[in-house]
């Protein structure tokens, strides 16, 4: 149950996900995000097994277009941005004065001077606003009237096949194409937080939302679609971090090791350099581990958990849960360096009581990306 308001957005999808079952909601970018089905593991098992839809409407893009868009994304966020070309996606972090992550992103490289930021929860338009009006640079920052859908699983490339033929299959991971569904101008990329194959469709025209999901539905239904919520059990196994929850303002990116993401030395000047360059040369920082908790099943943490070393509180348990598959309590740690290393012993001060954890390699079941041949020649 939750209080329906006018000060929260509802999606142009959220009537049909009420109508397929939506029991419970969250309220993410100040939109509903139903978040369960009335079964969160009968959902894992539709994703890592068939396909599955999401409302992520709750994914605002934000549009930032003019002649100097690439510049002003290029401050920014700390990724050298020069070789992204037209209808080219990259994950991104958004960093501030301090090295901090404002948030994480998919940034798509629409147009020619135009790019949608498709951030995490967090009022990221407003900050980047805000550096705009500061910049002295022609942009526009702007709230696109734009609505993804998710569509995840194995399956997924033969819902997509279904919907958008063979352009679908031949788009590449990471990349996004303008199409049309019904008549309907659309945006499909091969993007999504499921860890399996999967794709992101984005709605442009809110007052048609009920028709493509039930599109979508139609399309699916011979590969055995089910509506589903993002997957907090999948994204912990994948290593899909989530803003706020693993990701903090106050830790850099060096601490979830996304060292990859960070270019001290790009051309273009970005927010938060210098500081990313000390916090690198100063090294010996906290990081994000894999962790496996001892014990009975655990559902998921509603709170970080401490995380304690000869009874001293030395970090906290991010996310965890237990895993249909791997039949083990699995989750994130965030710990000093000294305790990063595989194997490393640690407890967990869990609501039922202590239990013990040590670290892992991690992910368990890394993201799958290339989709198989076959599809849509029978």
């Amino acid at each position: 149950m939750i209080t329906i308001g006018p000060r929260v957005r509802k999606s142009p999808f959220f009537e049909a996900t009420l109508r397929w079952g939506a029991k419970a909601f969250t309220v993410y970018n100040h939109m509903y995000m139903p978040t369960h089905y009335g079964d969160p593991v009968a959902e894992y098992w539709s994703l890592v097994r068939d396909v599955t839809l999401w409302d992520v409407s709750c994914q605002r893009q934000i549009v930032i277009s003019g002649p100097d868009a690439r510049l002003f994304m290029e401050l920014l966020t700390p990724r050298d941005l020069s070789n992204c070309p037209s209808h080219r996606c990259l994950y991104v972090l958004l960093t501030d004065q301090d090295g901090g992550i404002v948030n994480d992103a998919v940034l798509m490289h629409m147009r020619e001077n135009e790019f949608w930021l498709s951030p995490g929860d967090g009022d990221v338009i407003l900050w980047a606003q805000g550096i705009a009006t500061q910049s002295g640079m022609d942009v526009r920052v702007s709230e696109g009237d734009i609505y993804p859908l998710q569509l995840q699983g194995p399956k997924s490339p033969h819902v997509a096949y279904e919907l958008f033929g063979q352009a679908a299959l031949d788009l590449g991971y990471y990349h996004v194409m303008e199409t049309e569904l019904n008549g309907l101008r659309m945006a499909l990329s091969r993007t999504g937080w499921s860890g399996e194959l999967g794709y992101e469709l984005y709605l442009e025209d809110p007052d048609r939302g009920n028709e493509v999901w039930e599109t979508v539905m139609a399309a699916g239904r011979q590969h055995n679609i089910a509506p589903a919520a993002p997957n907090t059990i999948r994204s912990i196994e994948g290593g899909l971090l989530s803003y706020v929850s693993d990701i903090r303002r106050e830790d850099s990116p060096f601490t979830f090791g996304l060292d990859r993401l960070v270019h001290l030395d790009k051309k273009a000047p970005f927010i938060g350099r210098e500081a990313l360059r000390k916090i690198k040369a100063q090294g010996n920082f906290r990081r994000l581990v894999g962790i496996e908790i001892e014990g009975g099943p655990i559902s998921h943490n509603e709170s970080f958990w401490p995380v304690l070393a000869n009874g001293e509180k030395t970090g906290h348990v991010s996310r965890c849960t237990w895993s249909p598959r791997l039949q083990r309590n699995i989750g994130w740690a965030n710990v000093p360096a000294a305790m990063t290393a595989t194997g490393s012993r640690m407890t967990v001060a869990c609501p039922d009581g202590s239990r013990e954890a040590k670290v892992v390699e991690a992910p368990w079941f890394p993201a799958e990306k290339i989709i198989p041949g076959g599809i849509g020649k029978n």
